[in-house]
């Protein structure tokens, strides 16, 4: 856990990912299906830094680190919740520790959160064409539970469309 001692680990900066797709959702007869859409080339994209700030958050947000030495790699926070799941406000992932499994402890350990603040689960958040982060939280067991399209019309990001994924713990 990132702590007063070491709170400066979550300013982890953002690094790139690849923009290699789209996951499609699909709702019918109160079901979700998705298919993947592969993109014809390969784009990379990087979010802007977030300026978090401990003092400010750490009544309502929980920090995991990951850590090589005592450098933090990963980075995963947490939001106290009105509603049954905990929210993942952000799941940061070095490029040179990714596809090491460091980002399933991370939720691992999200889980235990949950479930020891009395959550039933945990839901988070993915754009759409973000294709990497949508298949990593299904691989883990989250479920998609709803898809917003209105949110980026405006924006640069417009066309965009963000998938809300749950993941019950109690069953897991």
């Amino acid at each position: 856990m990132i702590t007063k001692e070491n709170k400066e680990d979550i300013l982890l900066p953002n690094q790139a990912f690849p923009i290699r797709g789209k996951l499609l959702v699909n709702y019918h007869n109160q079901t979700w299906s998705h298919s993947v859409q592969l993109a014809e080339t390969i784009e990379w994209q990087t979010f802007p830094d977030e300026p978090y700030n401990f003092e400010e958050m750490e009544k309502e947000f929980h920090f995991i680190g990951a850590y090589d030495d005592n450098t933090c790699v990963e980075l995963a926070i947490l939001q106290e919740d009105m509603f049954n799941y905990i929210y993942l406000y952000d799941l940061k992932i070095n490029q040179d520790y990714r596809k090491q499994g460091i980002a399933s402890q991370l939720i691992e350990k999200s889980k235990e959160i949950a479930l020891s603040k009395g959550y039933r689960g945990i839901r988070t958040i993915a754009q759409d064409n973000n294709l990497n982060a949508c298949l990593f939280y299904l691989s883990q067991g989250f479920e998609i539970g709803g898809f917003n399209t209105h949110d980026y019309k405006g924006t640069q990001q417009e066309g965009n469309a963000d998938i809300y994924f749950y993941l019950d713990c109690e069953n897991t």
